[in-house]
């Protein structure tokens, strides 16, 4: 079923880019200064021997990487705490779904006046987008754990903290890494938006910028064009270790769905 699904992702790319392609070229050549998909991979592979870029690269990911840890370890204790503590969920929740809409991108000019700190600034960024999902999901899959399979851990004589760490963290645990996953999206997102709000030395969005400076539109879509293609690693990656670890969660929806 995974590789069919593959072959059918691959085959709908393929035709759309063909089609880009021929409409490129044949229809809106000379009314869009804008490079064929052809031009596009081919700048792209260049790109894979370009140093400065490849550097940006690495840069764009050690931010990402960085917040969403920082994020991981605060989003997860966050919603457990407020999955178990019902009243103190409640009080806080109209700040959460106060702050939660606001848009994170638009902290970004925020972030850039109040912390003087190139990287720290964008992490704090990546921090701020990338809770929300996390804590999210923690919250919803507290409160999906069977509320018997607690109550039978309690009569055996188990005490709260033995029900949290038996019962609800493993129960919760696919909703945490569908969570994860989520952010690690939005993570690379605000890492590069920061980078084209914010600038800097390296990264993604640094050599995007300096692309457009140049009017070098093959090079903008380019650069993209990895950007786009390391979101869709991350997410793969992401799903697979869900598929490993989490298996009988799937079993267990889908006879519940059946």
């Amino acid at each position: 079923m995974t590789g069919a699904r593959l072959l059918r992702g691959a085959i709908g790319a393929a035709g759309f880019l063909i089609a880009g392609e021929l409409v490129i070229r044949f229809v809106i050549s000379d009314d869009l200064d804008f490079p064929a998909p052809s031009t596009i991979l081919y700048e792209a592979v260049g790109l894979l021997g370009d140093a400065e870029f490849l550097t940006g690269v690495g840069t764009t990911l050690t931010n990402w990487a960085f917040g969403l840890l920082i994020a991981i370890a605060v989003a997860v204790p966050a919603g457990v705490l407020l999955g178990a503590l019902t009243p103190v969920e409640r009080a806080i929740r109209p700040v959460l779904e106060f702050m939660r809409p606001i848009p994170s991108v638009a902290i970004i000019p925020l972030a850039i006046l109040l912390i003087p700190v190139d990287e720290l600034m964008k992490v704090s960024v990546i921090v701020y987008a990338s809770i929300w999902p996390i804590l999210i999901n923690t919250l919803y899959g507290m409160r999906d754990v069977d509320p018997l399979a607690k109550e039978s851990l309690r009569s055996f004589g188990f005490g709260g903290l033995a029900v949290l760490t038996r019962v609800s963290l493993p129960s919760a645990a696919p909703f945490v890494a569908t969570g994860i996953r989520i952010a690690a999206g939005i993570a690379l997102v605000l890492a590069v938006s920061a980078e084209l709000l914010a600038g800097g030395v390296a990264g993604i969005g640094v050599y995007v910028t300096m692309a457009g400076s140049g009017n070098r539109t093959d090079l903008i879509m380019a650069a993209t064009f990895w950007a786009g293609i390391i979101g869709v690693l991350a997410n793969l990656l992401l799903m697979a270790g869900e598929r490993r670890l989490f298996h009988w969660h799937r079993m267990r929806t889908g006879a519940n769905e059946s």
